[in-house]
């Protein structure tokens, strides 16, 4: 079971929050959306206040179940991180049913990231915690110790969303503390919760770019992650007709960080979508 929040009236758009995050990174655009339409935003199953997995676990695929749970039947989807790789495989999957597409810091199912990149998170957030509780947190099910949880997601913030050529400094406190807070929560789910593979579209995503039909606007913050960029590089000149906006001295939560900025560009984007 999927827990959602909902406000607004009008065209529905549905948030879809990163992997390193919950539902709350979205404060600022659902209750500015909600002025002029219908908007719905979810914990992934595992996340958040969600139920963890059963025994199957597609993302995509939940995401328009809620959409039929709630009688939503074509929405605009605005997906940061692997929610927007989930936005792409359900815009794929049942491209009737979505009227748009607002992709922020985007992954792509399919995508292989470079191995420099592999190698960075290795060293600047793996190694946050030992390697042989890691080894054991990552088989689902443990017992975490205490302060392991926060340890990696201060690490993974620092790494991510300040970006890998900023430091703690470049966050204000209220963005550093949200990001570490949601941060932890994942990584307590993720590591206290059952292991199981994660079903993605088949074939991938990332090979099938050009089937995608819904206007499309591109997001990418400039002091992400370079391999994370590059699945911006993609996106745009994968989909056609995809907008693409870069936000400098921004990370890898544009709504987080500079949410009045993602906000308006949000707002430009859907105004006047059916």
């Amino acid at each position: 079971m999927l827990s959602y929040d909902e406000a607004g009236q009008g065209p529905a758009v549905i948030l879809i929050h990163a992997g390193i995050a919950d539902r709350r990174m979205w404060d600022h655009q659902f209750a500015a959306l909600a002025a002029s339409h219908r908007v719905i935003r979810y914990d992934w199953r595992g996340y958040g206040l969600s139920q963890d997995p059963g025994q199957d676990l597609c993302h995509h695929e939940d995401l328009l179940a809620l959409m039929d749970g709630l009688g939503v039947e074509r929405a605009a989807l605005v997906g940061c991180s692997m929610g927007g790789a989930y936005a792409v495989e359900a815009a794929l999957a049942a491209p009737g049913r979505v009227s748009a597409l607002a992709l922020i810091a985007s992954g792509l199912a399919g995508h292989v990231w470079p191995q420099d990149m592999l190698a960075q998170a290795r060293e600047r957030v793996h190694s946050a915690v030992p390697a042989e509780r890691l080894a054991r947190y990552r088989q689902g099910g443990a017992d975490v110790e205490e302060g392991d949880a926060r340890a990696m997601a201060r690490a993974q913030v620092l790494w991510q969303v300040a970006g890998p050529e900023r430091g703690r400094e470049d966050l204000s406190r209220q963005v550093w503390e949200r990001a570490v807070t949601m941060c932890e929560g994942v990584f307590e789910r993720l590591w206290r919760g059952p292991a199981l593979p994660e079903r993605l579209l088949d074939p991938p995503a990332a090979g099938r770019l050009g089937k995608v039909r819904a206007p499309t606007l591109v997001i990418n913050g400039l002091a992400d992650v370079p391999g994370i960029q590059q699945v911006s590089d993609l996106l745009a000149a994968g989909i056609e007709g995809a907008r693409r906006v870069d936000l400098p001295a921004t990370g890898h939560l544009p709504p987080l960080e500079r949410p009045e900025r993602v906000t308006a560009l949000l707002t430009e984007w859907l105004a006047g979508r059916p």
